[in-house]
């Protein structure tokens, strides 16, 4: 401690005391006072007057108050506080405060409230104040401290509010706490707190605040916390108890107001009891893991205003569990309802439409709920927040919507909605954020949505738009986020006045029927940084008034009809870094600088007349531009054309000496059966038609979400026969049309022996006229790595199991594919699906990584790339930072191999029936180190090791089990919740093979090397 000496013995206290220790204070401040408070403390007034000090009435020279909130002082508290012995209430909160609170304010007995919240203090926490016998409230949130919760705290009779909230603090809550009779409000929240919850917190039955959210706190929350009068609400009716209830269980906490445990550890059911709390006007349990029913009766507490449930496995399954919604409708005063990402399921309840008339903001999205939005709704009208996202809704949106007049977000994507957009919802004057992608609307676009001049976010992608776009849509102003309507089959032009947009930062038009030019008020969308106009048919030259857009990021304008050069401007964009002009009628040089020397940003294929450009482009020399005059001697002339002559006359004898060749050629019957040889045979609707008996049921191999796969036989014009898989896309289906697109841009890219080939394409018509896509590929016998980890009853493979030496190489083989395509193809590639499904086995069991319908190409300086609107990947298997952001990275793959790692060698799904109560495949695996590795690995896969013929290829029970251990290591680095933290897929496909060298010797090293470590074919 600084100067102790200074502090002068309580006989000496007096005014000139109390002065100096305040002068003492003043000279502390490393930044003296911005705001001139301290500056005034001089001798022209009386201490007792100086701002910020209160003296006292009875001792009218003694200081009872020091109130310095908000004045952002610099500098350390001095111990020299403790001279004011009078003092009662201190109040330094939001300041720069650092280092300790010094152990001498102990000595202060008359403290009664001490707030040093919101500064920088360090240090533990005093356990010396429980000396301060009168203190009664304690605020030291908001700082850096550490340590634990003194238990001493409990010997302090009058504390009623005790805040250590946002620091540093760990340990586990004290039970003595309980034993602070007086306690009002406890806020413990954002520390590091771990444990349970004791039990004995049910004695502070005096409390109306209790904040324990954002700590690592396991177990379930204790039914003492409520009270007990009423045993049927604890779920103890009609039983027959033995003995009586523990004595700790308390009298409850019947004044509790605001109740927060959200964001631990907690599972469990959510306490019938929580009811009887009556006077609960805050619940927040959000983002724990507590699981069944939510309680039928929270209807009976009157003064909920917000409810937050999210983030839980809560379920509902059959329509009586849905009676907790109905029950809420005698909650007049709620305001916040929040149940989105549980497991609720089945209809939503008309009764719905009856919640409190105050409710403003309404979120069930990510569950599985069905039915349609009641007429009724439009009576909840003070609703200003409305978001029913990734569910299954399905029906029209009701007219009713409109009488939301309060209403500034509507969220209803990804469900299953249909019929025209209502014109009402162009009542909705205060409308921010619109977001209606990925359902089945129809219809125009409803001009009506013009008056929503408050718009910011417009997203009508992926649904069957159809008409022009309204003027009066494309001219709001405010629309900053973006306006996206790609992928509908919006006709005509874009109107001109979509240089009103002058704050987007996203048009999205792809995907379109769109004709004409590009308009060049575009030029006027200053803050534009991604512009998507593929796939539409613009045609004419990209206007000069695009040079205006210098925040350009990204700019797509393929499949379309463009002409004219390419602008040299567009390599003048710093930002810009994915150009996508492929597919137009661009003719004459390409640009050298900027995107155009950065080969994975940038795409020109398909403009047969572009010439020159970096030679990353593979580009033919352009021509000179002016021919140059050769002024030719009469000699000169002789000799050309002699040798002219003699050139006409090679030639011809090439073509007749090749004509010949080929005719005798196709006299030659082939002594081989006919494979596919070429990069890209030629097949048509009608051959697929015949390969698959019509696509017959019993040559369906798979399904999935944009297609089915089916066997065929593929013959030729000599009954030579290759047996294929055919995979066809179900066009109907949202999104299958860019999946056959992403493959195809993906296997035109890539070759590697742990890829699968594709043989073909098919994009032409079917009988009736309708668009038909497919793909074609050899069929492997051996199915997929699915069929293999769970074979199903009817299942062709039966109960084939995989040995420890498949399973290893299968992992090497999918992390050598997944090296190829993020660091080794013509451009980075993340493949977003990664599962056992898309992993087919050749038939010497070697891994084939398939299915690029979800791929996306990526920058690689970046390693990550943009996706649009949309979780990537299947549940189960998705990085979980992809719920957060629409960036897609490599890491992200990395992740899901990781998964697929844990699942290859303990046989079970991220999705496995058997994980309760929050556990996962990889708390499963991590639990495994400790509780037991047997019970984690594949009950088949030792079996199978012990009946092996080959006792050379086996190995023992305790090696397998050293094996397994080390491959499992690497499965949880690769899935650490940080994406970098993750293990790089190249040091994972190294460690797998040192791994396998290990275990299985190295005689085969030259084979596994070139089987490995070979990057393209």
């Amino acid at each position: 401690m600084s100067a102790p000496a200074a502090i002068l013995p309580p006989k000496h206290n007096n005014n000139l005391t109390d002065r100096s220790s305040l002068l003492l204070f003043k000279s502390k401040m490393i930044s003296l006072d911005p705001h001139g408070v301290l500056a005034a403390w001089n001798d022209t007034l009386p201490f007792c007057r100086w701002q910020g000090v209160v003296c006292g009435r009875r001792h009218p020279d003694r200081v009872v108050l020091l109130n310095l909130t908000s004045l952002d002082l610099v500098g350390t508290i001095p111990p020299h506080l403790a001279n004011l012995t009078f003092l009662r209430r201190i109040f330094l909160s939001s300041n720069h405060f650092h280092g300790r609170i010094p152990q001498e304010l102990s000595r202060l007995s008359r403290l009664q409230i001490l707030d040093h919240s919101n500064n920088s203090l360090s240090g533990m926490i005093m356990s010396e104040l429980s000396h301060c016998l009168g203190l009664q409230t304690i605020k030291l949130s908001y700082n850096m401290l550490g340590g634990y919760i003194p238990s001493e705290f409990s010997s302090l009779p009058s504390l009623y509010r005790l805040d250590l909230s946002n620091n540093g603090i760990t340990g586990q809550i004290p039970e003595s706490l309980a034993n602070t009779s007086s306690l009002k409000s406890l806020g413990l929240s954002y520390n590091l707190l771990s444990g349970g919850i004791p039990v004995s917190l049910g004695k502070l039955s005096k409390l109306t605040f209790l904040n324990l959210g954002g700590n690592n706190l396991e177990g379930s929350i204790p039914p003492s916390l409520w009270n007990l009068s009423s045993l049927g609400g604890l779920g103890l009716a009609h039983n027959q108890l033995k003995g009586s209830l523990p004595q700790d269980l308390g009298q409850g906490l019947p004044h509790l107001k605001h109740l927060a445990t959200n964001s631990n550890k907690l599972h469990g059911s959510i306490p019938m009891s929580l009811s009887n709390s009556l006077q609960l006007s805050l619940i927040q349990l959000q983002n724990n893991n507590f699981n069944g029913r939510i309680p039928p009766n929270l209807g009976s507490l009157q003064h909920l205003r917000i409810l937050l449930l999210y983030g839980n496995q809560l379920e509902a399954r059959e329509p009586l569990d849905w009676s907790f919604l109905t029950s809420l409708n005698n909650c007049t005063i709620l305001e916040v309802l929040q149940i989105d990402q549980n497991n609720l399921r089945g209809l939503l309840p008309k009764s719905i439409a009856n919640i409190s008339v105050t409710l403003q903001i309404l979120t069930m999205a990510t569950n599985s709920i069905e039915g349609s939005i009641p007429p009724e709704f439009g009576n909840i009208v003070c609703l200003t927040t409305i978001n029913l996202g990734f569910n299954h809704f399905s029906g029209r949106i009701p007219a009713s919507i409109g009488l939301l007049k309060n209403l500034h977000t509507l969220e209803l994507y990804f469900n299953n909605f249909s019929g025209e957009i209502p014109s009402t919802i162009g009542n909705l004057s205060q409308l921010n954020e619109l977001y209606i992608e990925f359902n089945s609307f129809s219809g125009s676009i409803p001009v009506s949505l013009g008056h929503c001049k408050s718009l910011v976010g417009l997203n009508l992608a992926y649904n069957s738009l159809t008409g022009m776009i309204p003027k009066e849509v494309i001219s709001i102003s405010s629309l900053g986020i973006g306006l996206i309507f790609e992928e509908n089959l919006l006709t005509d032009t874009i109107p001109l006045e979509v240089g009103s947009l002058v704050n987007v930062g996203i048009l999205s038009l792809s995907g379109n029927k769109l004709s004409g030019e590009i308009p060049k008020s575009l030029g006027k969308c200053h803050l534009l940084q991604i512009l998507h106009l593929g796939r539409n048919f613009f045609e004419g030259s990209i206007p000069t008034s695009l040079s205006a857009l210098r925040g350009l990021q990204e700019l797509d304008l393929s499949q379309n009809n463009l002409s004219g050069k390419i602008p040299t401007f567009l390599g003048d964009f710093p930002g810009l870094h994915n150009l996508n002009l492929s597919f137009n009628n661009f003719e004459g040089e390409v640009p050298r600088k900027g995107v155009f020397v950065n080969k994975s940003g940038i795409s020109v294929l398909g403009n047969d007349k572009l010439c020159g450009g970096d030679p990353i482009l593979h580009l033919p020399i352009c021509a000179l531009s002016g021919p140059k005059k050769i002024h030719k001697s009469p000699k000169l002339a002789v000799i050309i054309s002699i040798f002219s002559g003699f050139l006409c006359l090679f030639l011809l004898f090439l073509f007749v000496a090749s004509c010949r060749w080929i005719r005798q050629r196709s006299r030659r019957k082939p002594t081989e059966n006919y494979t596919v040889k070429e990069q890209h045979i030629s097949i048509s609707y009608a051959e697929l038609v015949k390969a698959t008996n019509g696509f017959s049921e019993e040559n369906l191999i798979g399904s999935g979400n944009y297609g089915s796969v089916y066997r065929g036989t593929l013959d030729d014009h000599e009954n030579d026969a290759k047996v294929i898989a055919v995979k066809v896309f179900n066009l109907q289906q949202l999104g299958a049309l860019k999946s056959f697109v992403a493959e195809c841009d993906a296997y035109r890219n890539i070759r590697h022996r742990n890829l699968i080939k594709i043989l073909t394409a098919c994009s032409s018509v079917d009988f009736k006229g309708n668009d038909f896509k497919a793909m074609v590929f050899e069929f492997k016998h051996n199915g997929s790595l699915e069929s293999w980890l769970h074979p199903e009853g009817n299942d062709p493979f039966g109960r084939k199991t995989l040995k420890l030496t498949h399973r290893i190489n299968i992992a090497i083989d999918v992390a050598s594919a997944l090296e190829y395509l993020h660091h080794h193809g013509q451009a980075p590639i993340i493949h977003c699906d990664l599962k056992p499904s898309n992993i087919l086995l050749d038939d010497d069991m070697t891994a084939l990584v398939s299915d690029f319908g979800l791929a996306r190409f990526i920058n690689e300086s970046t390693t990550s790339s943009t996706s649009s609107f949309g979780i990537k990947g299947t549940f189960g298997y998705i990085a979980p930072e992809y719920g957060m952001t629409n960036k897609v990275s490599t890491h992200g793959d990395v992740y899901s191999y990781g998964i697929l790692l844990m699942e290859l060698f303990t046989g079970k799904r991220p999705t496995d029936g058997a994980f309760k109560e929050g556990q996962t495949l990889r708390t499963f695996v991590n639990d495994g180190f400790s509780e037991g590795l047997i019970n984690t690995m594949d009950e088949f896969l030792l079996a199978n090791e012990v009946q092996a013929s080959d006792h050379s290829q086996s190995i023992n029970h305790a090696k397998a089990f050293e094996c397994v251990s080390l491959v499992l290591r690497i499965g949880l680095l690769c899935t650490n919740d940080l994406p970098t933290e993750r293990m790089e897929i190249k040091k994972v496909r190294n460690e797998l093979n040192e791994i396998k060298n290990k275990f299985f010797g190295r005689d085969n090293d030259a084979e596994n090397c070139n089987k490995v470590n070979s990057t393209s074919i």
